[in-house]
């Protein structure tokens, strides 16, 4: 009956245009999935077991768009930290005019990006819509402390030309305000773990833990290379020999 018909044939067989449509069912939450690997193998193997080209045959479903998705996701997650590396790069050497100086700068805001990927890969946390923010998002807050402390530093070497003293103010004045600041965002990061949405809760916990690292990279990392390259020039003989006691 035509009825029956249209619920139960039509939407698997037009045979007007001489198509049919398989539905396969994938276990999404299936924690050995790959998709892409997966797809790309059906696309693969499906024309020679069904006898068709490859032109013939079509993937398509929720599984695919979302694959698509990722898939865009990935590529344009390489090419945002790579654009915003150059872009930071040349506004580190434009606002600090050292290529020494803008090299430095930018090893503190790599390290969380390369810390929170690497525990990710590490415990197996997948990447996803909300996961793959978290690189930008810390170098984005990472770049802005980094500023800070190295505007403070050059400030307080220009007194007394001792890299150690500088540092030592530094760490007093706007140290302490970039803990605070620190402190405040991951408060209000740490919220997002009560939610109920597993993605929610990994973007909240992974993030905090970029804008701590940041920090601790910020006061420890870039301080301990500006004493050691001195990127300032060479201080006052008697504050170098009483840098070396």
């Amino acid at each position: 009956p035509e009825k029956f018909r249209a619920m139960l044939i039509a939407p698997y067989v037009s045979v007007e245009h001489n198509e049919a449509r398989l539905s396969v069912r994938v276990r999404d939450s299936d924690r050995s999935l790959r998709r892409n690997e997966l797809l790309k193998k059906i696309r693969a193997q499906l024309p020679a077991a069904t006898g068709l080209k490859s032109d013939q045959i079509r993937l398509a479903g929720l599984l695919v768009l979302y694959n698509n998705v990722l898939q865009e996701l990935f590529g344009s997650q390489i090419l945002t930290l790579g654009i915003t590396a150059g872009l930071l790069s040349a506004m580190f050497l434009v606002l600090l005019r050292s290529w020494r100086l803008a090299i430095i700068a930018m090893i503190p805001n790599v390290f969380p990006v390369a810390v929170v990927l690497g525990l990710m890969g590490w415990l197996g946390l997948p990447l996803d819509m909300m996961t793959i923010t978290i690189a930008a998002i810390g170098v984005g807050i990472a770049v802005d402390d980094t500023i800070h402390y190295l505007n403070r530093f050059q400030a307080e070497f220009a007194t007394d030309r001792s890299y150690v003293q500088a540092m030592h103010r530094s760490h007093r004045t706007v140290g302490r305000a970039m803990c605070y600041t620190t402190v405040a965002i991951t408060i209000g990061l740490l919220i997002l773990s009560i939610s109920k949405f597993v993605p929610t809760i990994r973007f909240g916990l992974l993030t905090a833990l970029a804008m701590m690292v940041a920090v601790v990279a910020d006061l420890t990392i870039l301080p301990a290379m500006l004493v050691i390259f001195k990127p300032f020039g060479r201080g006052t003989q008697a504050k170098l020999e009483g840098e070396q006691e």
